[in-house]
């Protein structure tokens, strides 16, 4: 093994070793979501994304758009799953009218009940 081989070697393994030293961060809040919550994400990105700031931290980019931690302060989320049944028609003038089968409803509500704001204690 060459001396500019095995100086990369040690110098990746440094790197990991320092790595794992470190503390490590929060984790993702994709990974503590069931696998119906992580779908409503991924049909919040594709259908809401735009406007809404769908997770847990940011300000959604359209400024009637309300970021969807928040919604439970003027909703309980369950209530949203007949509005999205129906393909809402309400909220910003230029929010697009789009329906949803009761499996992705049923996802996406999963998914916001997971990343609404928790009151301070």
């Amino acid at each position: 093994m060459s001396r500019l081989c095995r100086a990369l070697v040690t110098q990746f393994f440094c790197f990991i070793a320092l790595a794992a030293c470190a503390s490590s961060p929060e984790p993702q809040p994709s990974a503590r979501l069931s696998p119906a919550a992580i779908q409503g994400r991924v049909l919040a990105e594709t259908h809401c994304a735009r406007c809404h700031a769908i997770g847990v931290d940011g300000a959604s980019t359209h400024p009637l758009a309300p970021p969807f931690r928040t919604l439970s302060r003027n909703y309980p989320v369950n209530s949203l799953e007949e509005a999205l049944a129906e393909g809402i028609a309400v909220g910003h003038r230029d929010m697009p009218r789009f329906e949803l089968e009761p499996a992705q409803i049923d996802a996406i509500v999963t998914y916001l009940s997971a990343i609404q704001e928790r009151p301070a204690l």
